[in-house]
């Protein structure tokens, strides 16, 4: 992810380690930290809750409830205000520093984009839309990307509505966040939510049955709902249409499937529910940027 060149020549390298450039507005805050030393155990705390995304390198984070892990570029964090973020830099060196941009955003605009998802967007089950309250760890995907380098150049701009600009972006990225999260809650809970809630019981079926023809009109037969009241659901909750969910779950095991170099990758895409190997392989290259061929060339042995 690069950063605007007007970053370059406004920061001031103070520290090594974790030396900070910020930029403030209204209702969110923009930290770009770079390390330029190998480090242990840098402490690092916000008052707000903060999106931390990494740009470039490595970290190792060690956070409260959750094993270690590592923190890659192209991946993001959501974190509750006060979360004390304990981190490791054990490849940053000055030829190649580690980057990591942490936004901040003010609880009083999180509330009010939570309240008007309610509003105007409330889930099927009754319950209600709430910022998470664990550390929710997660890959960007294009929308999420594009927002935050459309925030990097804005937060660095010098316009008068930049304050206005940002307030936009910050709404569609929690709904984004919001959306993500409720997608993976229902892929990794379904089972469990599945007797009580119309979504995670679809989620489930499709789970189990992604080798076979899957219609958006009988999924919402599954859902005991209209097919186009289903599919306004589907969207608003999780964040992506039916179709391209599970075009995901399919990719997803094709990944995990092209990792054996002995299997032909026909009998994979077929496995995968696909029909046919032109749309396979357009999906799995837009998502994946490699074809599935050149991807599962990487395991075999030489």
């Amino acid at each position: 992810m690069r950063l605007p060149e007007r970053f370059y020549k406004e920061r001031k390298l103070e520290h090594l380690v974790e030396n900070q450039t910020s930029y403030t507005l209204n209702n969110a805050s923009m930290h770009v930290f770079e390390t330029h030393l190998q480090a242990e155990k840098v402490l690092l705390q916000f008052d707000q809750p903060v999106l931390a995304s990494m740009l470039i390198g490595k970290k190792v984070m060690h956070l409260r409830d959750k094993n270690s892990f590592d923190f890659l570029p192209g991946e993001s964090l959501i974190l509750p205000s006060n979360e004390v973020m304990c981190i490791d830099f054990p490849e940053a060196n000055e030829e190649n520093p580690t980057r990591c941009l942490a936004m901040a955003i003010s609880d009083e605009k999180i509330n009010k984009v939570i309240n008007l998802m309610n509003e105007v967007m409330p889930k099927h089950d009754g319950s209600e839309w709430a910022l998470m309250d664990y550390n929710y760890h997660f890959t960007n995907d294009a929308s999420i990307y594009g927002i935050i380098q459309r925030l990097l150049y804005l937060f660095t701009e010098n316009h008068p509505s930049k304050d206005y600009f940002v307030d936009n972006m910050l709404q569609e990225l929690i709904i984004r966040i919001l959306q993500g999260n409720m997608r993976e809650k229902y892929t990794q809970n379904a089972s469990k939510l599945s007797s009580n809630n119309r979504l995670a019981y679809v989620i489930e079926y499709i789970s189990q049955h992604l080798h076979e023809p899957l219609s958006v009109s009988d999924l919402s037969k599954k859902a005991c709902m209209s097919e186009s009241h289903f599919h306004k659901t589907f969207k608003e909750e999780l964040g992506v249409t039916p179709i391209d969910y599970i075009n995901s779950e399919r990719i997803k095991m094709a990944i995990n499937l092209l990792k054996d170099p002995d299997r032909k990758i026909k009998e994979i895409y077929l496995e995968c529910g696909f029909e046919n190997r032109s749309y396979f392989n357009r999906l799995f290259k837009r998502k994946i940027h490699v074809s599935p061929g050149e991807y599962q060339s990487k395991f075999v042995k030489h």
